[in-house]
């Protein structure tokens, strides 16, 4: 097959290009010559020990320093919108199961199941072509201004960084929100009628008090031993609003 990635690195180089020169760029990425099962299991090997070798995208780096760069935003990015759908989420369901019946309850849960059914590229094209491109409220993408030197010392710095998340961060968290409002109004339906909750209403207790303090902190059990899940979850299901946003994390290599 003709070509190799060390082929292409020199197609626009302006230097002259030696046959020395190409075997000891090849060397230097780690292109072993030999059989294909001995260049597999050094592949392997390489996986294995966490030495991914040096990127070809951005020569010299090394493709572990790539993703130690990218994998900061996206834990930052999932991690945000999974706290903010989680607390989000749980109160929309307590008030649902709370209001069990009610206009409030007929309309929140099929609102949020809807806003979940939609693709997350729908949403955050939506979202993007809108404030972004439309209003110009929000920048269109990247994780903070270019340009400006990532200094965390700077409240500056964090404003833009902010400025940056919001609509990554609103698209990725309206789309977790209703998994976790109707698995809190699931749980506390079932708790309200449990014999404790019949328990403290007989003591005279305010019907704010049973619900936040016995019925609420009880069902939320649940799902907070699902915010593991959730995250990894998370993660994987907002590449393509990260790439739709163009934010500085794991995407393009994935």
């Amino acid at each position: 097959m003709p070509g190799d990635p060390v082929t292409m690195m020199f197609a626009n180089a302006t230097v002259q290009v030696t046959p020395e020169r190409i075997a000891a760029m090849t060397k230097l990425l780690g292109f072993v010559d030999g059989p294909l099962y001995e260049q597999y299991f050094t592949y392997l090997k390489s996986i294995l020990s966490w030495n991914l070798g040096i990127s070809i995208q951005t020569y010299p780096q090394t493709v572990n320093e790539m993703l130690g760069n990218a994998v900061g935003w996206s834990l930052f990015l999932a991690g945000t919108a999974v706290v903010l759908s989680f607390c989000i989420g749980s109160i929309l369901g307590i008030f649902a199961a709370w209001k069990r019946g009610s206009k409030y309850d007929a309309f929140i849960s099929p609102a949020m199941l809807v806003v979940q059914a939609v693709p997350a590229v729908v949403t955050a094209m939506l979202a993007l072509y809108t404030f972004a491109i439309g209003l110009k409220w929000f920048p269109s993408g990247y994780a903070y201004t270019p340009g400006v030197i990532a200094d965390w010392t700077s409240w500056a710095f964090y404003k833009d960084v902010l400025h940056h998340a919001v609509l990554p961060l609103i698209c990725a968290t309206i789309i977790q929100i209703g998994g976790f409002l109707i698995s809190m109004r699931n749980n506390m339906i079932n708790l309200l009628n449990e014999d404790y909750i019949t328990m403290a209403k007989g003591k005279g207790l305010s019907e704010n008090r049973v619900v936040f303090n016995y019925a609420a902190r009880n069902a939320m059990l649940p799902s907070v031993t699902a915010l593991s899940m959730a995250l990894g979850m998370a993660i994987g299901g907002q590449l393509i609003i990260e790439i739709i946003f163009n934010y500085q994390v794991l995407a393009p290599y994935c």
